[in-house]
């Protein structure tokens, strides 16, 4: 009796391991709710938005996510219809460092290097606008700022953007950058567009030369898109006090960290509250802006000159990945931002290459809050 309830038992057992180790052509498809990007409509184009790639490149292990992301672009110029790309600023972390410390194991110039070789892959494909941050800056005691910017991001890299280029200004050495700069797309479904970028915390020249740009009668009629690094903050305030300013690194390293000056005032430098009372709001066919600068997102809607909505988009996901020291730089986050055909709606995502290049992070791909996930109309 004994041995045949043995029996029995151990047949059942067989019964049930055979039926979990079925052959693995034979195993049920995991299901998955992902959707890849696609556009939501057929005739749309895009924009996309990369917020501040700092902490991608000043940590060697972190320059691939910028890689990727350049890379999916690339990828999807064609499925999304991207037009133009937009990068907000802070391209570096520090414009000023030969050694090494507790905020990165990337000299300056290997910092530049990192973003000159993740936008190669965008070069003769699409154009793209990089703003400069703070942190692209070094400047002296008296406030004086100088660059790099200009050793990397030139015109003649990408001839799409020596193309779609139609003015420039020149920086605090006098010299023709593309730090303040404006690029024409004409004919996107049959509106022409003005892509304008100024230095961050624009000197009053560059705001009446911003202003006077918008306000030529040859772009009287286009839709203009300033972009700036710091403007809006996640509160959806424009970004006031009394004075711009930023710092310098000191000649020390003490147990690991560089010493930084104080605070310096930058010399008719304007904040974003008076870059919308001097140049946003005054002029007629400004109708969106683009920024960075603090992490996390904004939005905000005000009327200009002309009674037309300006709809104000703040993004920085420097912070998302796990912090400005140890962090992997920002999760990969990208902006998607679609127009529709009727050249009245614009529809706002925010997506990860990063999580989505894998079936495992494919449910953390996309931001769906109402932060992240929006509906903007152009009057």
């Amino acid at each position: 009796m004994k041995k045949l309830l043995r029996n029995l038992f151990l047949a059942f057992v067989g019964t049930l391991l055979l039926g979990v180790a079925a052959p693995d052509d034979e195993a049920p498809e995991p299901v998955s709710s992902f959707q890849k990007p696609v556009l939501e409509q057929a005739g749309s184009w895009s924009l996309i938005m990369v917020p501040d790639t700092q902490n991608y490149v000043k940590w060697i292990r972190n320059q691939p996510i910028l890689d990727l992301m350049t890379a999916w672009i690339e990828e999807n110029i064609d499925p999304l219809n991207i037009k133009m790309v937009v990068i907000v600023g802070d391209l570096v972390q520090n414009d000023e460092k030969i050694i090494n410390d507790y905020d990165g194991n990337q000299t300056t110039m290997q910092q530049w290097q990192s973003v000159s070789r993740a936008l190669a892959r965008l070069d003769g494909k699409v154009p793209y606008v990089a703003a400069t941050g703070n942190h692209d800056y070094s400047i002296n005691a008296q406030g004086v700022r100088t660059s790099h910017f200009s050793d990397y991001i030139t015109t003649e890299r990408n001839h799409l953007n020596q193309k779609a280029l139609v003015q420039n200004n020149r920086n605090e050495q006098w010299q023709p950058t593309l730090e303040n700069s404006a690029y024409e797309l004409k004919n996107l479904n049959g509106r022409d567009y003005l892509f304008l970028t100024v230095e961050f915390a624009p000197r009053d020249t560059i705001v009446e030369w911003a202003k006077k740009i918008a306000a030529l009668e040859q772009y009287k009629n286009h839709r203009v898109v300033f972009i700036t690094h710091a403007y809006l903050n996640d509160k959806d305030q424009h970004i006031k006090g009394e004075q711009m300013n930023w710092l310098y690194w000191e000649p020390y390293n003490i147990n690991n960290v560089i010493q930084k000056s104080s605070k310096i005032a930058l010399p008719t430098a304007n904040t974003g509250k008076q870059l919308w009372e001097k140049l946003v709001q005054p002029s007629a066919n400004i109708e969106l802006t683009l920024s960075g600068h603090v992490s996390g997102e904004g939005y905000r809607v005000d009327t200009n000159i002309a009674g037309k909505a300006v709809h104000q988009v703040l993004f920085d996901a420097q912070t998302m990945g796990g912090g400005h020291r140890s962090g992997n730089g920002g999760d990969g986050w990208l902006r998607i931002l679609e127009f529709f055909p009727d050249n009245k709606t614009v529809k706002v995502r925010t997506f990860s290459p990063l999580f989505g290049a894998s079936p495992t992070t494919q449910p953390f791909a996309w931001k769906k809050d109402a932060r992240n996930e929006f509906t903007m109309e152009f009057k």
